[in-house]
């Protein structure tokens, strides 16, 4: 089957899980002959940068049209040996072709009738743990707690994931007596046995002490990892800090492809490797670092924080792998999760299942993508 069409769709939307600040997504619909649609979606996140992809997209799906709709992986290499003069090793182009590849797996087990865990060879676990994932704002620190504590104790998930230094009045990650009270608060919330994740966030700078301080009092809470305590290229502070800590290092989202996660993993300076398939060059980029991960014994986390579209991926590529701890989802009712497809991903007893559905397994309504238009 043929492909007729590949079209970009850039979004703009407030997202609740984060104080309602504007967050930004590039989708792609491909299109074949007898009208069969696969959608991907990267995770731009920034105006210029959504820009630069819808015009990437645009112009990479010249290379698509009129290809057989069944040879995605040849595509991707097609598009990936393309982009080299402007795309080396990550960059808006791997943005691009993340969103391309998605929609393309999606298209295949649409056209194949079959669905997305299936086209990657089957599960390893059907069923993950699932993680409440969201960001703090609120002044009150009782509050936030408090908000952490209803996911866990009414609504059923196993854990949260909590990322600091966002905006607002919470100011987590800034001044280490409040961090470790809010910890404190967190845990006493959500009890004894539930997973507790704290991520640095990206506007934050943390000196290896800052690093080292943090991860050791936040563990007297029960910590299950540390993400992203310092910034990716300083692997000799993260080996510092692999002397001091208890709990997991988590990080890697950062990483682009598989070469530079290859090199990134052979540092040795983590044991859960972060992944978002919107960013990685999709769900063949994906693969690619599912099989370094698991040829060192560390663990998958997919970083799923943008649509429906890349958690449906990502809860296939989680439930491909033996080595994946937990499903994060927002747990904040938002466009992108709820609005935009036909049946929302949602946890059931702290479980979600793998999807059934020919494809992603979601139908994307256009109209919700017009709505948010950007």
């Amino acid at each position: 089957m043929k492909i007729k069409t590949v079209t970009p769709f850039a979004v703009r939307y407030p997202e609740p899980n984060d104080n309602d600040n504007i967050r930004y997504l590039t989708f792609c619909k491909i299109e074949t002959e007898d009208g069969t649609i696969g959608w991907g979606e990267a995770i731009s996140q920034f105006a210029e940068s959504t820009k630069a992809t819808a015009a990437l997209i645009d112009g990479m799906g010249r290379q698509v049209v009129g290809r057989n709709a069944l040879e995605n992986v040849a595509i991707w290499r097609a598009i990936k040996g393309a982009s080299w003069w402007y795309g080396w090793h990550g960059g808006v182009a791997s943005l691009a072709l993340s969103a391309i590849d998605i929609a393309l797996w999606d298209l295949k087990g649409k056209l194949l009738g079959i669905p997305l865990i299936e086209l990657l060879g089957g599960a390893y676990n059907r069923r993950l743990a699932v993680i409440a994932s969201t960001h703090v704002w609120r002044s009150s620190l009782e509050e936030e707690a408090e908000r952490h504590g209803r996911y866990v104790r009414d609504e059923g998930y196993l854990g949260v994931k909590i990322g600091m230094g966002k905006s607002g009045g919470t100011r987590i990650g800034y001044e280490f007596d409040r961090d470790v009270q809010f910890v404190r608060l967190v845990r006493d919330a959500i009890g004894p046995n539930a997973m507790l994740m704290m991520d640095r966030g990206q506007s934050l700078r943390w000196t290896v002490s800052d690093a080292i301080r943090r991860t050791n009092a936040f563990e007297e809470c029960g910590l299950t990892w540390m993400e992203e305590p310092l910034e990716p290229n300083e692997t000799e502070a993260f080996k510092r800090l692999r002397q001091h800590a208890k709990c997991l290092i988590a990080t890697g989202e950062r990483e682009w492809d598989a070469r530079g996660y290859r090199e990134f993993i052979d540092s040795g300076v983590a044991d859960v490797i972060g992944c978002d398939v919107g960013r990685a060059e999709g769900i063949t980029g994906a693969l690619k670092v599912i099989e370094l991960v698991e040829d060192r014994n560390l663990w998958f986390n997919s970083h799923a924080w943008s649509s429906a579209v890349n958690t449906a991926a990502s809860i296939a590529l989680s439930g491909f792998t033996s080595r994946c701890l937990v499903q994060e989802l927002k747990p904040d009712r938002n466009p992108m999760q709820h609005d935009l497809i036909d049946e929302p991903f949602k946890q059931v007893g702290g479980y979600i299942e793998m999807p059934t559905r020919p494809g992603l397994g979601v139908e994307v309504r256009e109209p919700v993508l017009r709505e948010y238009a950007f």
